[in-house]
C-alpha cells in the first residue's frame, strides 16, 4: 500500500507540474498573439493613413494638371458702335467671373488634407503605454492608461482592449507586473535593472 501511495503522489505532483507549464505557455501565447495582434493594428491604420494620402495626392495632382492646361484664347469682342454700348454695369461681369474662377482655384489647393502617418521615429502603443505607466506612482488599470492615453497622445487611437494586450505584452517581456485587487488588475512598470558599468560606478570609492 506505501509503494502504491508513493507511486500516486508522484503523478499528482507530476499532474500539477504539467498543468503549471501549460498555463504558462498560454500566458506566453496570449501575449505574443497580443503583440501582433497589435502590430497587425498598427499596419492597418498606417495603410488607412497612405491610401487617404495617395488619394488626396491624385486629387491635387489632377488641379494642378487641369490648371496648367492650356487656355483656348477667346475672340476679341466686336467693336461696339456708340449706338450699341453697353451699361458701365455690365463691364465689371467679366472680372467677377475671374474672381470667382480664382477662388474655386485656392479652394482646390486647398484641399483638406489627410492626418500624417505614424513616421519611422515616433515611439510605437507599447513604448507610450510603457512610459504612462512608469510615470505614475501608483499601479493603474487599463481603463485608466486607456484614458491617458486617449488625452495625452490624442492622435494615437486605440481601444481598451489593444491598450490591455498591450499591457500583457509588457508584462510578458518582463517590463511590467500585473496585480489584483479583489476583481480589478493593475499594472506597474518594473524599473531596468542597472548596467555593469552603473553597478561599476557606484562600487568605485569617491574621490577625496
Amino acid at each position: 500500500m506505501s509503494d502504491s501511495n508513493t507511486l500516486k503522489s508522484q503523478y499528482s505532483a507530476q499532474v500539477e507540474a504539467d498543468i503549471e507549464r501549460n498555463a504558462k505557455e498560454q500566458e506566453r501565447v496570449a501575449a505574443e498573439l497580443a503583440a501582433l495582434q497589435e502590430q497587425l493594428q498598427t499596419l492597418d491604420h498606417d495603410r488607412t493613413l497612405l491610401v487617404g494620402m495617395r488619394e488626396a495626392l491624385s486629387t491635387q495632382g489632377a488641379a494642378a494638371v487641369a490648371g496648367e492646361a492650356p487656355v483656348t484664347p477667346q475672340a476679341a469682342p466686336p467693336v461696339e458702335l456708340p449706338k450699341a454700348r453697353k451699361p458701365k454695369g455690365e463691364s465689371a461681369a467679366p472680372k467677377q467671373r475671374a474672381k470667382k474662377a480664382d477662388g474655386k482655384k485656392a479652394a482646390t489647393k486647398k484641399a483638406p488634407s489627410v492626418a500624417q502617418p505614424r513616421t519611422p521615429g515616433s515611439p510605437t502603443l507599447r513604448e507610450l503605454v510603457l512610459n504612462l505607466i512608469t510615470a505614475s506612482t501608483e499601479p493603474r488599470s487599463a481603463a485608466e492608461v486607456t484614458t491617458t492615453l486617449a488625452e495625452t497622445h490624442p492622435e494615437r487611437k486605440a481601444g481598451g482592449t489593444v491598450v490591455r494586450n498591450t499591457l500583457e505584452s509588457l508584462v510578458a517581456r518582463g517590463q511590467a507586473e500585473r496585480t489584483k485587487q479583489n476583481k480589478s488588475v493593475f499594472y506597474t512598470a518594473i524599473p531596468a535593472a542597472a548596467t555593469p558599468e552603473d553597478a561599476g560606478k557606484k562600487d568605485a570609492p569617491a574621490n577625496v
